[in-house]
């Protein structure tokens, strides 16, 4: 009945090969992926196997650590995308599982099944595919989208994992097979029930940490959504005013020009023409963006901060919705870090320009001392007071869309935005 034993070992590696690729992200395509796996996994279950064959599963048990694991460590380390904790994590996360099956069904078949093997074969063949299927109906989509939005804190759970492998292996193999120490067996099971319990708790926390993560996503949203309206609102009233205005102008000119009075006429029609162009397009052509500039150059001159506007764009085609989503997203970020400081200390200044073949964008404005942020690095936004926070997540999302990046920074006491987005982007948006 050895094949059976041999069979279930065969299919283990397998599915613990199959349930680590369903979580872990690679840096090459799923064709390149699956090939180097194919060839290099491919390589170690034949090694293992002969290596079974030839010396018995207790002697391969206990050097499975140094035939199996450290090498498709190393193998798969090379090919993944994550070099940090999360990649560990995934990778211990999947081989601790796989262990664990292994494990309690070879204590399974010892006392229960009378070493036929029989149980043994049955209980792997029907507890990887539950586990897989259980990983992608409820985990995988979570996970994976948590490893996306979560790039820090995953190395206290990858050494938790790492160590619960570890424990595991060397109950179970060291220095005999368990089975042959039954004294120490109550013990071990404990181990066996305490690891999916620490494991649900690991899971917890990352759920939460998920959770959380698109609470963030729709606070932004609605943030945005705020900033727009009431910038459209903004604009919308200073129009509805230039019209009411407009009737009291006509009225004027009628009276001037009933008069003969033309110089006086054609001096109020150059005042009428100064105010309307305030109103229509003081900072920018793109009627979008000028809303959303107006409004909050409005606001700054609210907090008393000296405000510097210099944007030289014209009146080119350009994907305003996500240059609207940048700039608001950005000054409302000013906005917020200002009012701390005092109101001598309040100087903001927005710029915008073509590079070449980039469009720049830079909002600088005064921080509070003690504030240092390095070029490359996301601030942390504060609980109390947003310094600088989610909203410039949003901003990297928009740049990105545009084959862009963003940039943040502290320098000489002042924070500073720096966006560069493609020009060649905004041909293929607006094609």
């Amino acid at each position: 009945m050895t094949i059976l034993r041999d069979l279930s070992v065969l299919w283990s590696l397998f599915h613990i090969l199959v349930l680590f690729m369903m979580l872990y992200r690679s840096r090459y395509s799923r064709k390149k992926t699956i090939l180097l796996t194919s060839a290099a996994m491919g390589f170690l279950i034949l090694l293992n196997m002969t290596g079974l064959v030839l010396y018995g599963a207790r002697a391969m048990g206990k050097v499975f650590m140094l035939t199996c694991t450290i090498p498709s460590l190393l193998f798969f380390w090379y090919i993944s995308k994550d070099k940090n904790g999360r990649f560990f994590f995934t990778f211990c996360m999947a081989d601790t599982v796989a262990l664990w099956i292994i494990t309690v069904t070879n204590v399974a078949d010892f006392y229960f099944g009378r070493e036929q093997y029989i149980l043994m074969f049955l209980g792997r063949l029907v507890m990887f595919p539950l586990v897989e299927w259980a990983a992608v109906r409820y985990f995988r989509k979570p996970y994976m989208e948590l490893q996306e939005a979560v790039p820090d804190g995953w190395g206290i759970f990858a050494g938790m994992t790492m160590l619960y492998y570890i424990l595991l292996a060397v109950m179970s193999n060291f220095p005999v097979i368990i089975t042959a120490r039954p004294q120490e067996l109550p013990a071990f099971i404990l181990v066996l029930i305490l690891m999916p319990m620490t494991y649900a708790t690991i899971f917890t926390s990352l759920y939460r940490q998920l959770l959380l993560y698109r609470k963030q996503q729709a606070e932004r949203v609605l943030q945005e959504q705020k900033n727009t309206l009431e910038a459209q609102l903004s604009n919308q009233q200073q129009i509805r005013k230039m019209k009411h205005d407009m009737k009291g102008h006509t009225a004027m000119l009628s009276g001037l020009l009933a008069a003969e009075k033309i110089k006086e006429a054609q001096e109020y029609l150059k005042g009428v023409e100064i105010e309307v162009g305030v109103l229509s397009g003081p900072f920018c052509a793109n009627p979008y963006l000028n809303a959303v500039l107006v409004h909050y150059f409005q606001k700054l001159q609210e907090l008393e901060a000296d405000c510097r506007m210099d944007i030289q764009v014209g009146e080119e085609e350009l994907p305003y919705m996500e240059l609207c989503q940048i700039i608001s997203n950005g000054l409302e970020n000013v906005c917020d870090a200002i009012q701390k400081l005092a109101i001598e200390e309040r100087e903001v200044s927005v710029q915008m320009k073509y590079s070449r073949d980039y469009l720049l964008i830079r909002i600088r404005n005064r921080c509070r001392s003690g504030l240092h942020v390095e070029k490359g690095r996301m601030p942390v936004t504060e609980k109390e007071g947003h310094d600088h926070g989610f909203g410039l997540m949003t901003v990297q999302e928009a740049a990105r869309r545009l084959d862009g990046e963003m940039f943040c920074y502290t320098e000489n006491g002042n924070f500073v935005m720096d966006v560069m987005l493609s020009c060649r982007s905004f041909q293929k948006g607006l094609a």
